[in-house]
């Protein structure tokens, strides 16, 4: 899911402060401990060799970011891509990749034991 700024709800609107909100942005049920993540990434980075070995060869964590600068594509099990970009809010689900197609800098917010166990899974790809 990804939403531009522009799309999400004004809730209030006053001098020097404008207020928006997204609801339903995704649930954290069944989840314990979130953690928070910042990512710089460059361009041509492809999570898809990376997770090779995890359930479907896919990101099992969900991720609730914003995009500061830069572009990136995620596609799903199914094969549907969706792209963010900058001041994009975005929700992830279980069961993605991600390329980076521009220079990006990205804060994410993903329950903190399953995306650990993907990145430990990461580290210990890069290490061969």
């Amino acid at each position: 899911m990804r939403i531009a700024k522009e799309q999400v709800d004004v809730r209030m609107e006053i001098p020097g402060a404008v207020i928006r909100q997204r609801k339903d942005f995704g649930d954290v049920s069944g989840y314990s401990k979130i953690s928070g993540e910042y990512f710089t990434l460059a361009a041509g980075v492809d999570t898809t060799p990376l997770f090779q070995g995890l359930e479907g060869n896919l990101c099992q964590s969900p991720h609730w970011g914003f995009v500061l600068r830069g572009q990136l594509t995620t596609t799903d099990a199914a094969g549907k891509q969706e792209t963010v970009s900058t001041n994009d809010l975005f929700y992830w689900p279980p069961g993605h990749n991600v390329k980076v197609d521009a220079d990006a800098e990205i804060v994410m917010f993903s329950p903190q034991h399953e995306h650990s166990l993907v990145i430990d899974h990461m580290i210990a790809k890069t290490r061969g």
